[in-house]
């Protein structure tokens, strides 16, 4: 998979993407990861990217031509299956997106500032908007971080378990069930008798009923989902 981040604050990038289970897949060439400066592509000596909102109002908005040629660039080198941008009026990021998007062979992330984008762009040049929440970020990288730690994450091979994955919360619309480790007792808190039985069918069972409990006492919204 190759990913493409346009920013015009390229630095903000630099950490989410050199440690752990990122940089680890990007070393194994499991992922291309490559950020723009879209002011490289400012037509202003200045390297001025964005002006007034036309009507008035407070706050500036980014222009179409840096964006437009930074992504005319790209383009001339790969086929996009999705130009994304970080909105908070997109549509919300889950679980089914993410895995939807982990088949895609080439992203373009764009990541707003300001009072955002020109609608133009939006219009013209994104395929899909994407909010990780309801609300309002700085800027965009810190969304497209988000965005594209919960994309690589399931590439087959960037975890050390393959099963990993399968098992998180939000995969079958349900948050995931309790995890214990060693010791079996610490201060007097014990761990279920269950997990330490050696009988995967039960322990299987118990982690469904925990699964499915857990869903609908902080979550039930997404059982909701699920009966629609």
């Amino acid at each position: 998979m190759h990913i493409d981040i346009l920013t015009i604050l390229p630095s903000l990038l630099e950490s989410p993407f050199s440690d752990s289970i990122m940089k680890r897949a990007i070393d194994k060439g499991l992922v291309e990861i490559e950020v723009h400066d879209i002011r490289k592509w400012s037509g202003d000596k200045h390297g001025k990217v964005d002006d007034y909102a036309f009507g008035g109002g407070a706050g500036m908005v980014m222009t179409c031509q840096p964006i437009d040629d930074c992504l005319s660039t790209l383009k001339a080198n790969r086929e996009f299956d999705e130009v994304i941008y970080m909105s908070p009026d997109g549509d919300r990021l889950n679980q089914q997106l993410c895995n939807r998007l982990s088949l895609c062979r080439n992203i373009a992330i764009l990541c707003g500032h300001y009072k955002g984008v020109d609608q133009r762009v939006r219009e013209n040049l994104v395929t899909m908007e994407i909010s990780i929440g309801d609300y309002v970020l700085s800027g965009g990288e810190l969304a497209a971080a988000v965005l594209t730690d919960s994309i690589v994450r399931l590439l087959p091979g960037v975890l050390n378990d393959e099963t990993s994955a399968l098992t998180d919360s939000f995969q079958d619309n349900l948050l995931a069930p309790p995890v214990y480790t060693r010791p079996a007792n610490y201060k007097g808190w014990t761990v279920p008798e269950v997990l330490l039985s050696g009988d995967p069918k039960h322990i299987d069972e118990w982690r469904w009923n925990q699964s499915l409990e857990r869903t609908r006492q902080r979550r039930p919204d997404l059982l909701q989902n699920e009966d629609k």
